[in-house]
């Protein structure tokens, strides 16, 4: 199936694979969510296909295990599924999710919505402080959303729409932690609970933080224009209010953009992206010294930081680490987001077939934050990736390092 001529378009490749395995192009473009319209321009060489969503799509689809069968070794990303590592946190908070409509007995007793609040904050700053994220925040979720739930039934009026809003950022840092780790149904439930309790909250601010992690999930779904449209749509509820310069309005309506830029990114959209990418940027200029969105580790460095992952999505790999070079990654407070930037810098080296860098900066992620690496899959891909590749003294260190992210080399 992968005897293919090294001198085929991606296109050609697509044509001759689909042929093979005797689909029709209206079968694999729907296997895929596109038209046949659509993939016929690709096939035909009308159309670039740049979009590593969708060329993971075709390669899943056409049953190869690399997108490099269908790019030349233009790009190699593994198309089969690494496999989710599940952790102990994701049953307790399964219960407290299933139970909390029905089991009312609160761990403290009904508190005020602005205690309430404080606690959520207080997680979310954990999240970000923590090496290990999800075992510290994860032990607190499950008395937290019970906690959340009495609160909101103990208030009225402006104080139950305060306790509503402090919920659906809860449930956004309880889908935050559940990605990868557990079944979907799971953490769409998370994630809707969030989106409804900022409808109840009646707050723009709420309700934009809403669309920011529901574009999120839309495009891990792999659905990066519908999330591109929810980004817009929250960045909508606030465009009004820029001018009075409140931060929590800047920082969420900066944070919307960088997601539509990872977007667009990822889609091959590189235009789009940088424009989002822009008006980021704008959005921090306008912040207060030392302000960072908690949820969203929204402000200047940040911006910096998605710029390299744009890159990284777009397959220019030259520019993302060009970008990389204008950030100290111990000046990013959030250790989350610093283990990011090591991972899109040591996948910015592995386009470039720069192993032994991509294992330096792998590693020097893992360090950061072990459970930033160990459970994202795009990590453990790449892991497993360089330690396939790599060769010579290298690949001891690369083998060990696949064996502490959890994958088999």
């Amino acid at each position: 199936m992968t005897d293919l001529p090294a001198e085929l378009t991606t296109g050609e490749r697509i044509r001759i694979l689909r042929e093979r395995r005797g689909m029709s192009r209206p079968v694999l473009a729907g296997l895929v969510g596109r038209s046949p319209n659509w993939l016929k321009k690709i096939e035909n060489g009308e159309r670039d296909l740049k979009s590593i969503t969708h060329l993971v799509r075709l390669a899943h689809a056409l049953h190869v295990s690399d997108v490099a069968t269908l790019t030349g070794d233009e790009v190699a990303i593994p198309a089969d599924a690494v496999g989710k590592l599940s952790h102990a946190s994701v049953t307790p908070i399964r219960a407290a999710l299933h139970g909390v409509s029905f089991v009312g007995t609160p761990t403290i007793g009904p508190e005020s919505p602005e205690a309430l609040k404080g606690r959520v904050e207080g997680a979310w700053r954990l999240w970000h402080a923590s090496q290990h994220q999800r075992t510290e925040v994860g032990a607190l979720l499950p008395d937290l959303i019970r906690d959340a739930h009495v609160c909101i039934r103990a208030h009225q009026g402006d104080e139950r729409r305060v306790a509503h809003a402090a919920a659906a950022d809860l449930y956004r840092l309880v889908q935050r932690l559940l990605a990868h780790i557990c079944e979907p149904e799971l953490y769409w439930l998370a994630l809707d609970r969030g989106r409804a309790h900022s409808e109840e909250a009646d707050n723009p601010v709420s309700l934009a933080l809403a669309a920011w992690s529901t574009a999120i999930g839309q495009r891990a779904a792999g659905f990066g224009e519908e999330a591109v449209q929810t980004d817009e749509a929250g960045m909508a509820l606030l465009r009004d209010l820029l001018e009075e310069g409140d931060s929590d309005v800047l920082g969420v309506y900066g944070a919307l953009n960088l997601q539509a830029a990872i977007s667009c990114g990822l889609d091959g959209r590189s235009g789009e992206a940088e424009r989002y990418l822009s008006a980021a940027d704008q959005i921090a200029s306008r912040l207060p010294s030392g302000y960072t969105h908690t949820p969203s580790a929204f402000d200047a460095s940040n911006v910096a930081i998605h710029g390299v992952s744009v890159g990284v999505g777009l397959l220019t790999p030259g520019e993302a680490l060009r970008r990389a070079e204008t950030i100290a990654p111990h000046s990013v407070s959030s250790l989350e987001r610093r283990s990011r930037l090591l991972l899109d810098i040591a996948a910015g080296h592995h386009q470039k077939h720069e192993s032994a860098a991509g294992v330096h900066y792998l590693a020097a992620a893992h360090k950061v934050s072990p459970e930033g690496v160990r459970y994202v899959p795009f990590a453990r891909g790449l892991a497993r990736d360089l330690a396939r590749s790599a060769s010579g003294p290298l690949k001891a260190d690369a083998v060990a390092l696949a064996e502490a992210v959890g994958v088999a080399a």
